[in-house]
């Protein structure tokens, strides 16, 4: 359906040159051209945003229509789209979501990768990842700040210092939404090494200043990161190879001169579509291995399953030496387990006992169980003085909640690190597409960030609404074994009522819209998420919707991840009971004698 893709400027105008009724309508179509925007979008034509396949729509005919709809709806109207199919306008109230968007739900026992082509290539289901098929994409901000923080906090966690100066981090991906892992390293302040097999990817990050340095040397690469390491500089590389290639010379390195170059490693290869160009076999050039994606996919797919092993043996032997790896919840582990690889625990008892853990489980998880994750806004006035203003305001608003009296060190260092960000966001010139912003905040600091921008809308310091969103990745968004929830222990890792509970949460507490995807990050199939859009207009009624809102949107995931035992939530949790009274949550009670359980087993036969 090329022959239907408008022939105007794909990007997201100002709200008011929209010919829309109502505001709220106009903001989703303001979205929904950022997701498509050519500076934005990975294969924009396709409609695909981020991910290989993560797609708004699945076709440009769908995409009309829903714009017409758009243009007619009044405050008493609610759009729903089935899997970019727009089904259409009802009749509902000013107080329900403007729109409702599924992507992907299917009947679970339907939910394999082959059933996704055969319902993909009929038109009837689409992939909308997560915040592609959701409107929310903000270019590569988000998973510029997401890396960020991993890295900072690996560094705390693994290497126990806040100071990355000399630290080099190896990893691969420099495409969509890994195309941000070399300005994230430089930022967190370490040597960052990146591996990319398209020329043309590492090219456009090395003229977007996101990469400072690129070769396609090994020896060289060596050369670069021995330099910078002991400059102590921070410094992003890019090599322009195998991911495989550069693991390998590392373990030469280090058996040769017995030093082991790498501190962290990590991987964002588009693992969830392994087969169909989201990772390419070592040892050919990207063209040849397209050729041979095409014409025989049964010997494609062995080479990427060798190259996975090899990738893995690398890993492995760098890992002894005393380097730290984490999935980065892109199925790498997952894959690499079902091409053979030895990345299983010895004593593993469930298929996601990796002996590397995913960076929710070791570092994002713990975060998550704070009540921080990763909140959003876009100024739909297009202006960058409001995106200015809004940075002001939020640093504000941390400052304060920084002064308050009895904030935990763990707390702190969050409130600390997203000032920080927040304060250098203008400089590191972040935006791509909408003028939007990303900061990790827990649900204190989300309302009175939310607050704080409506008023200043009401006043005037702000010249139109503001968006308010999140990455569906965050603490109540998505329910994913391999990532969102690798750290609840308690067997409910491969359920996924926090995700569909946190969607239906939030349409009728404000949303002025809400999504609820399968797939998304690991795979289809593999996790089920969701997300939202809040227009905040300086009204009452919009203070009202943030509070509630923004409220439940934390506490669901938060009071899930308490009931599984850890620890950082209870504590959370118990800080928002005590906050709010008509909050009260089922909090587990811990087993302090292990000798209960055992003996209730043995009483059971069950050890």
């Amino acid at each position: 359906m090329y022959r239907l893709i408008p022939n105007i400027e794909m990007k997201a105008y100002p709200i008011q040159e929209y010919p829309c009724k109502i505001k709220a309508a106009a903001c989703i179509m303001h979205m929904i051209m950022n997701n498509l925007n050519h500076i934005v979008a990975q294969f924009p034509h396709e409609l695909v945003t981020y991910g290989g396949n993560g797609q708004v729509f699945s076709n440009w005919a769908q995409f009309w229509i829903i714009m017409n709809y758009l243009s007619r709806m009044d405050n008493d109207q609610t759009l729903a789209m089935y899997s970019g199919h727009p089904q259409g306008l009802f009749p509902s109230s000013p107080a329900a979501p403007r729109l409702v968007i599924t992507n992907g739900m299917v009947i679970p026992n339907h939910s394999t990768p082959a059933d996704y082509d055969r319902m993909f290539a009929m038109g009837v289901s689409m992939y909308g990842q997560m915040t592609a098929g959701s409107y929310c994409y903000i270019g590569p901000q988000g998973i510029v700040h997401g890396t960020t923080i991993t890295v900072i906090n690996a560094g705390r966690k693994y290497l126990k210092s806040d100071d990355l100066r000399g630290k080099v981090f190896i990893t691969s991906g420099l495409g969509g939404m890994s195309g941000a892992q070399g300005k994230a390293a430089v930022i967190a302040g370490c040597v960052g090494v990146i591996a990319e097999i398209d020329e043309s990817a590492l090219n456009k990050r090395h003229k977007q200043g996101w990469i400072s340095e690129k070769t396609s040397s090994l020896d060289e690469l060596v050369t670069l990161i021995k330099y910078y390491k002991e400059k102590r500089q921070a410094v992003s590389i890019g090599y322009l190879g195998h991911i495989v290639d550069v693991w390998e010379k590392m373990v030469q390195v280090y058996r040769l001169e017995g030093i082991c170059l790498p501190d962290l490693g990590s991987d964002q290869t588009s693992c969830h579509v392994p087969f169909n160009g989201g990772y390419y076999p070592c040892d050919m050039s990207v063209a040849e291995a397209q050729k041979l994606m095409h014409s025989d996919h049964r010997r494609f797919k062995q080479l990427v399953q060798k190259s996975l092993v090899r990738h893995v043996e690398a890993i492995n032997e760098l890992s002894a030496a005393g380097m730290y790896f984490w999935d980065y919840g892109n199925a790498f582990l997952l894959e690499a387990s079902n091409a053979g690889a030895d990345v299983m625990k010895e004593d593993a008892i469930s298929s996601n006992d990796f002996r590397y853990p995913s960076y929710v489980q070791h570092i994002m998880g713990d975060i998550f169980s704070l009540g921080f994750g990763p909140f959003r806004w876009v100024c739909a006035s297009g202006e960058e003085s409001d995106l200015a203003m809004t940075d002001t305001i939020a640093a504000d608003v941390i400052i304060n909640l920084l002064k308050e009296k009895g904030i935990s060190n763990k707390v702190r260092e969050q409130y600390e690190d997203n000032l920080k960000w927040v304060q250098e966001a203008g400089q590191h010139q972040l935006v791509v597409g909408s003028q939007a912003r990303i900061l990790y905040s827990n649900q204190r600091g989300r309302v009175a960030i939310a607050i704080a921008f409506n008023k200043a809308i009401r006043q005037g310091r702000i010249s139109g609404p503001v968006i308010l969103s999140r990455d569906h990745h965050d603490v109540s968004g998505t329910d994913s074994p391999y990532r969102e929830t690798s750290n609840v222990y308690d067997g409910s890792a491969f359920c996924a009522d926090m995700a569909v509970q946190n969607c239906i949460g939030d349409s009728f507490r404000g949303a002025t819209w809400v999504a609820l995807h399968n797939g998304g990050g690991c795979g289809w199939g593999e996790v089920i998420n969701g997300g939202f859009g809040l227009m905040i207009d300086g009204s009452d009624e919009a203070e009202e919707k943030a509070m509630s809102m923004l409220s439940w949107d934390v506490s669901n995931g938060v009071a899930r991840r308490a009931w599984s035992g850890n620890e950082n939530a209870v504590e959370t949790i118990a800080d928002a009971m005590k906050n709010e009274s008509k909050l009260l949550v089922t909090m587990p009670n811990a087993v302090t004698d292990q000798s209960i359980v055992e003996n209730a087993l043995r009483q059971s036969n069950l050890v």
